[in-house]
């Protein structure tokens, strides 16, 4: 009987992202490293691992900012017809 063979891997596909940073906050980074004894990158994986971590389909919520008009907020449009009243 022959061995079974394992199934081979398929193979990790990577992307490039890059950006910038100032002086001082590239200081600030390498001195957290040196403190953590570890890696710029390694250290930027693991401050943002929770976002990476979370699945695609899953989405924040939708946040409504203070300076949005409510156009279409019905308590606001509500009229009582006044019974006192008479004109």
């Amino acid at each position: 009987m022959a061995a079974k063979r394992k199934k081979k891997r398929k193979p990790t596909k990577y992307k490039t992202i890059a950006f910038k940073i100032t002086a001082r906050q590239k200081k600030s980074l390498e001195a957290n490293c040196k403190a953590r004894k570890t890696t710029p990158l390694k250290l930027i994986k693991k401050s943002i691992q929770h976002y990476l971590s979370l699945k695609k389909e899953d989405r924040p919520p939708d946040y409504v900012t203070s300076n949005q008009l409510d156009l279409f907020d019905e308590e606001l449009y509500k009229t009582e017809s006044p019974e006192g009243d008479k004109g």
